[in-house]
């Protein structure tokens, strides 16, 4: 079943349609964006992950490995590749034990 797509309006005044109950105004997103830093490279539901546990910083990012990071729900395998890029970039490497865990 297909559900139609209603019109709906943000507290800002934004028009948009959604066919779920997300109520996600998509401009609002699209204004949040960093315009640089690696946090500007990833999707919104990456960003939003790092950001809630408090990284957002590439020397915050650091201080993760890879499976502690991949286990944050909005993150997924298609990041790794940005992750370590961005980390390489400024000579970091993500944590090579998985003793840490975010809370």
């Amino acid at each position: 079943m297909v559900r139609q797509k209603t019109k709906r309006t943000c507290k800002f005044g934004h028009t948009f349609y959604k066919s779920t109950d997300c109520p996600t105004c998509p401009t609002c997103e699209k204004l949040k964006e960093p315009s640089s830093g690696f946090l500007a490279k990833l999707s919104n539901p990456a960003r939003n992950a790092l950001i809630y546990y408090g990284i957002d910083t590439i020397q915050k990012l650091s201080a993760y490995s890879e499976k502690e990071i991949l286990n944050l729900h909005g993150i997924g395998k298609a990041s790794l590749p940005i992750f370590r890029k961005s980390l390489e970039d400024e000579g970091l490497t993500f944590k090579q034990n998985d003793h840490k865990k975010i809370k």
